[in-house]
């Protein structure tokens, strides 16, 4: 089918699927998941895997996006005020997450290059979802305070402990190189520093010409052409695109106070579009004939995934002294989780999928496991949200 106006089902098809999903009280991204679903390899086939192969570059351009944003709201002056005891709680939470989903998955599949990948996106949370509940039902306190801080931070923490992962698989299962601790340790580490210096100077250097210009159409230029370029300058250093994006997003926001102020507008404005093919296009690597064998790790990875979060919290909120409030139900106000554990996932079929068969098949695990247990997540999130607020006494909404 022509290219143009397959997208253009898609946009409509996705705008129909949200509508859908919003009337049944499902979250928008579950409908965009569906119809992806419906329109995908599964069902209609419409959008075949060589359709997908020529849409990767949208996949690099949304996660550059969601890099930018979530750093741009990583101001160090708030950091101060919510005190070290969040810090410990998204420590413990993040790698909670990580550490009970990676032995699982690990103990079940014996495979340790899909434990660790399965692993590093289980902290990734949607953000959206959570700040949505605590909206609709006005929440003020102590639990909803400590929600926002952390969906905003453990996402970050998430883009790292990926990168990490990644890199040390490609160097010790799909490389041909003999093992080392330069390829296990040090070459990670090269990578990420080598992402976080370029992100960050792209981030100084931004405010510099904001400040120059001056109407929306300007800004909007200016940003989405760093992002566009610097996620170019990623792929073609082959470093992280979404973490050098979110380094640029924090020294931006840092060096630049206004920042968020003058781009949340923007991007308000224009990036749900690219959401609604990013999403539908996810939905479409889902490959249900696949999901009775990817059962029983979607659901270890649904029970493993959600412990490690609610224990990785109470733990957190124990050894920093929190409010008893925080230790029963911080947790429960993390589970959501969507585009970026999709993102990742999608990016691993894109890394992997280099390697031959192999970082093929192992893409499609991950981005079928992940598709499928969001759905999960995205329903019982906010449903999870909301009792822990109301839980916690700090509903205001009657």
């Amino acid at each position: 089918m022509n290219f143009i106006l397959l997208v253009g089902i898609i946009i409509l098809a996705g705008f129909l699927g949200k509508k859908l999903s919003n009337w049944i009280k499902l979250p928008g991204v579950t409908g965009y998941l569906i119809i992806g679903v419906l329109l995908g390899q599964s069902l209609l086939n419409l959008i075949n895997p060589q359709f997908l192969a020529k849409t990767g570059f949208i996949t690099d351009i949304v996660l550059g996006i969601v890099g930018f944003i979530i750093g741009s709201q990583l101001v160090f002056r708030k950091f101060r005020r919510i005190g070290k005891g969040i810090f410990i709680m998204m420590l413990t939470e993040s790698l909670g997450a990580f550490l009970l989903v990676s032995i699982t998955i690990f103990i079940l599949t014996r495979r340790i290059e899909l434990a660790l990948l399965l692993g590093a996106i289980a902290p990734a949370s949607a953000p959206a979802g959570t700040i949505a509940v605590l909206q609709e039902y006005r929440a003020r306190g102590t639990l909803t305070n400590s929600l926002l801080a952390i969906v905003g931070l453990d996402d970050g923490l998430g883009i790292m402990i990926y990168v990490f992962m990644a890199t040390i698989i490609k160097a010790s299962v799909f490389s041909a190189e003999s093992i080392s601790f330069l390829n296990i340790f040090l070459v990670p580490i090269y990578h990420i520093l080598l992402a976080i210096v370029i992100g960050g100077c792209a981030g100084i250097l931004l405010p510099y010409i904001l400040r120059k210009v001056h109407t929306r159409e300007e800004t909007m230029i200016i940003v989405f052409g760093f992002i566009f370029l610097f996620t170019g300058i990623s792929n073609f250093l082959n470093i992280s695109l979404i973490l050098v994006n979110l380094s640029m997003g924090i020294a931006a926001a840092n060096f630049y106070p206004l920042l968020h102020r003058r781009v949340s507008r923007i991007f308000d404005e224009t990036v749900p579009i690219i959401y609604i093919v990013f999403f539908v296009l996810a939905g479409a690597h889902l490959n249900i004939k696949l999901l009775p064998a990817m059962g029983l790790i979607g659901l270890i990875y649904i029970v493993s995934r959600s412990s490690g979060l609610i224990g990785g919290a109470s733990l957190g909120a124990s050894i920093s002294k929190a409010p008893r409030k925080l230790r029963k139900y911080l947790g429960l106000g993390l589970l959501s989780q969507a585009g970026v554990a999709i993102g990742l996932s999608l990016l691993i079929i894109r890394e992997f999928s280099i390697y031959g068969e192999a970082g093929k098949e192992l893409g499609t695990i991950i981005v079928t496991t992940i598709a499928a247990t969001t759905i999960f997540f995205e329903i019982i999130g906010p449903i999870a949200t909301k009792f822990a607020i109301t839980k916690a006494g700090e509903t205001r909404r009657k």
